[in-house]
């Protein structure tokens, strides 16, 4: 091949040697240089290198030139008021005076953040995953280390650190076949059909995904909630499928009537190929928890007019109104009967993020799809095996989630005072948020029967709104700024979600411990009555 020693080339060593004398000896080699072409030294003096700034080319990447499906994603949740919040705390920082000392940020839902303590089981367990030496610590129980074991076992060379199967690790995913089965009243559970996933998120887009096919007018519809998550939306426009809303009805608590179902699907097949119902349950961010008529109902329309339903229901634990309680469609579905559970295409998701975990940074997840046909199975497994593999530290604690301890274990009494300590806090919270919003003139808030939000109505002046408008800005986006500014509580308004024409609303978490609690809600209560006064 013509290589001298050292690897270079034939010829090149002596030129190397002498390269290497006439830099020992201060002075720049010279070699071989090709006309026309201008070699940059890093040896040449500052004074002797001209740059012409005019002759610097033009950006490759472009708002012109990207991707424009990413550029017409929005997401509401972390969007415009959340970066000027993260601006006023710079600001705050820098002792900048303002009408408040701190921003509350009650726009995500995000429980540790907002100060609530971690499960001990949960934690206990992850540790020992990732730190394995704390085996032989007494200072663990018995039944955390068991599951640590398990779950060892069950990672390529005993670590945490090690890739997992794409699906996720065996064992975990047989643990989330068994807790569907207990959750689910013995409804078999296969855990072939169950992929774990970061966070709920990643299931969600990747079964999104799968299903986006065609153009033009056979182009995916994908029917969605409004008001929705807006993952559900950004997903929809990166991936350049048609968005098919169908609207919660907010006189009725939001509830999901199948005739607007109807309406919409009928609506939209003039001008897309609507596949695929997604269903949010309980519902974020309006908290509303579906009968066992109306989930019937969805899934008897879905099978009707063959629509792949997804079902979120990362708020399963999250139900908090008397005479409300969490189906899951996987459980109803079996029950009415083999037409439909043999038939219905059904992805169901769960989260380490919500619940009474509130586990949002381990970034754990999983998804049960069932009726897929076999080939897609490997299309969806190949698809998830180009991620390689989710986070194995959030695997191991959505195997918790599944897995808690039972009784007659050591730490179940600890973990049952826990876990009841966080949703009954949560039920207060939710009835507190409830109560206080409906005591303030121009609010109308709806029972906040699960999930972790509020999403009031706000009812603003026409002067207030043609205010906005002179601002570009949509009412409610201008309201919400405006009680940011003034009173440092970041909350989202309602048009990143999605509402009815001529209608207004902000999504607020509920997490804050209950003295700040009612303390944010008295100052929203102060400026909202001030706003009306300015505007009026």
């Amino acid at each position: 091949c013509g290589r001298g020693p050292g690897g270079c080339r034939g010829g090149r060593t002596d030129m190397a040697l002498r390269c290497a004398a006439s830099l020992a000896a201060g002075r720049q080699p010279r070699g071989p240089r090709r006309e026309g072409t201008m070699r940059w030294s890093s040896a040449a003096k500052p004074s002797a290198v001209k740059i012409n700034e005019k002759a610097s080319r033009e950006k490759i990447l472009t708002l012109e030139s990207m991707n424009p499906q990413v550029k017409a994603v929005e997401y509401a949740v972390r969007g415009p008021i959340v970066l000027k919040a993260g601006e006023i705390e710079k600001e705050l920082r820098k002792g900048i005076k303002k009408p408040f000392t701190e921003v509350i940020k009650a726009n995500i839902g995000d429980a540790h953040a907002m100060g609530q303590r971690p499960i001990t089981f949960l934690r206990q367990v992850v540790a020992l995953c990732t730190y394995p030496n704390l085996l032989d610590s007494p200072s663990f129980p018995e039944d955390a280390k068991k599951r640590a074991r398990r779950i060892l076992q069950g990672c390529g060379g005993n670590s945490l650190g090690s890739y997992t199967a794409s699906q996720g690790i065996n064992c975990i995913r047989e643990d989330v076949a068994s807790y569907i089965e207990r959750r689910d009243g013995g409804v078999p559970a296969d855990p072939d059909n169950i992929y774990l996933t970061t966070g709920a998120s990643d299931g969600i887009s990747a079964i999104l995904k799968i299903l986006i096919s065609g153009g033009g007018k056979s182009r995916t519809g994908v029917m969605i909630p409004i008001p929705q998550y807006p993952l559900y939306s950004a997903a929809i426009s990166e991936l350049d499928a048609i968005q098919v809303n169908y609207y919660l009805d907010e006189e009725n608590c939001w509830a999901l009537n199948v005739n607007e179902l109807r309406r919409a699907l009928n609506e939209a097949k003039a001008y897309c190929n609507p596949k695929v119902l997604c269903i949010i349950n309980p519902g974020n961010p309006t908290g509303q928890v579906q009968n066992r008529k109306c989930i019937e109902d969805v899934i008897h329309f879905a099978w009707e007019e063959k629509l792949f339903l997804l079902a979120d229901e990362v708020y399963q634990d999250n139900v908090y109104s008397e005479g409300c309680q969490f189906h899951s469609f996987k459980k109803i579905l079996y029950e009415m009967g083999p037409e439909y559970y043999n038939n219905v295409e059904l992805a169901s998701f769960h989260s380490t993020s919500k619940g009474y975990m509130g586990e949002c940074g381990y970034r754990g997840g999983y998804m049960e799809v069932i009726n897929l046909h076999p080939e897609i199975k490997g299309q969806l497994v190949k698809l998830l095996s180009v991620r390689l593999c989710p986070p194995v530290s959030g695997q191991a604690a959505m195997d918790i989630v599944v897995n808690p301890p039972v009784p007659g274990e050591e730490s179940y009494a600890q973990f049952i005072k826990e876990k009841e300590s966080v949703l009954n806090n949560l039920a207060k919270k939710a009835k507190l948020t409830e109560d206080m919003f409906n005591k303030i003139p121009g609010v109308h808030c709806n029972p906040l029967q699960g999930a972790m939000y509020a999403f009031p109505r706000i009812f603003l002046p026409s002067k207030a709104i043609e205010e906005a408008k002179a601002h570009k800005m949509a009412p409610d986006m201008f309201y919400c700024m405006k009680l940011l500014e003034e009173t440092g509580i970041c909350v989202v308004p309602g048009s990143g979600f999605g509402q009815r024409e001529g209608t207004y609303h902000f999504r607020m978490t509920i997490l804050p411990p209950v003295e700040k609690l009612k303390i944010l809600l008295e100052k929203v209560k102060d400026f909202h009555i001030k706003f009306l006064e300015k505007y009026a």
